[in-house]
């Protein structure tokens, strides 16, 4: 092991410093290989940590621009993009997908609007078989087979996760719209004014940068006891990469507006700050506060068809629901990523948590880590 110092950097507001204790002990007791955390109050960087060991040989420091692939908590720029659209008036959420997208409207999907595909309730939560992880780094591939293929649930009736695809569902709506696709809509409208260092689909310059994630125990769902026709089962094996995949090439340059989104936490706390400061962050306004409103309308609230568990989705985001360290009546919205990621949004308090890491649980979005950096930040604001 190299005699490189690894331990927690970066700049923390007196208020938040247990949150700098919450990570050193982290990384102390191996819960975390490297890792960054993030809050925004009220617009303004209050935290902004990192430390351990970008790699898995603990060869090369998590530096100030480490980043990594953070999966879900991708779908929170993918979200932040439509809502752009949204707020100029160029996308109706309760509009069918198919004005949009005609192709679409095939084999029963004619009557699904696009606020379907931002709460995971479009019934088309994954591809029909046969599909390989492949399959969506090939945009035009990908997209068509989504367009062809008939809902597995009656949509709009009940949320059911789209672990993979939603990226692909929302970004093609964008793609009709703007003439660019997801990663770059996002690049051009919402990154580079911000000057956030997030990136969906990841140029091979910046590969240098990147913390390879370091693959979870499995998940603790047993696919073979389940029925195949599930939209469990049909979702987390249409198709089921493992965490290697995002070890390549293929994976980093896609457009995976679900899941394959580099970043560090504070680049995801930067963008996702508008929600929590008004639509502006810093000189720039990217959606109006009736716009950020519209986010907490609720579009479901069922025990998810693919999670098996309760969730409560607006449009974009989940909502405080039962098995959340959240409470029930906050104004607040979050999501977070296979692994840990985790990106909190509370617009009560002006307030934006981020924790991004490389050393994956079995969770689906956030586990303890996360949660207890976030009660800090809580108590902090409390």
């Amino acid at each position: 092991m190299s005699d490189v110092d690894v331990s927690v950097q970066g700049s923390c507001d007196p208020r938040f410093e247990r949150m700098r204790e919450i990570l050193r002990a982290n990384l102390d007791s191996g819960a975390d290989l490297g890792a960054s955390v993030a809050v925004r109050l009220h617009g303004e960087p209050v935290v902004d940590l990192w430390g351990g060991w970008a790699d898995h040989e603990r060869t090369q420091p998590w530096a100030a621009d480490t980043i990594v692939n953070v999966w879900s908590t991708t779908k929170t720029m993918m979200a932040m993009s439509a809502l752009v659209l949204i707020d100029r008036g160029e996308l109706d959420p309760h509009q069918r997908v198919a004005h949009y997208w005609p192709e679409f409207a095939q084999n029963g999907k004619q009557d699904i609007e696009v606020r379907h595909l931002l709460s995971h309730t479009s019934g088309v939560s994954g591809w029909d078989q046969p599909v390989v992880t492949e399959d969506l780094y090939d945009w035009e591939k990908s997209t068509s087979m989504l367009a062809a293929q008939a809902p597995w649930w009656e949509p709009g009736t009940a949320s059911g996760y789209h672990a993979l695809n939603q990226g692909h569902l929302v970004g093609e709506v964008i793609r009709r719209i703007t003439g660019h696709q997801l990663g770059a809509f996002f690049a051009a409208e919402i990154a580079g004014p911000l000057g956030a260092d997030f990136h969906i689909g990841l140029a091979p310059s910046e590969f240098p940068r990147v913390s390879p994630v370091v693959p979870p125990p499995p998940l603790p769902i047993d696919i073979a006891a389940l029925d195949p026709t599930s939209p469990m089962v049909r979702t987390f094996t249409g198709p089921a990469p493992g965490a290697e995949a995002a070890w390549t090439d293929g994976w980093r340059q896609a457009d995976i507006g679900a899941a394959n989104g580099h970043g560090n936490a504070r680049s995801v706390a930067l963008v996702q700050s508008a929600l929590t400061n008004g639509g502006r962050v810093g000189d720039v306004q990217l959606l109006s506060p009736t716009t950020i409103d519209r986010i907490f309308e609720v579009q479901s609230d069922n025990v998810d068809l693919v999670l098996g568990v309760p969730e409560r989705f607006g449009l974009g985001y989940g909502l405080p629901c039962e098995g959340m360290p959240f409470p029930l009546d906050a104004k607040l919205c979050f999501w977070g990523g296979w692994g840990g990621s985790m990106i909190v949004n509370d617009v009560d308090h002006g307030l934006t948590v981020a924790y991004m890491m490389n050393r994956m649980e079995a969770g689906l979005v956030g586990d303890t880590r996360g949660f207890d950096l976030l009660a800090a930040a809580f108590a902090a604001v409390a």
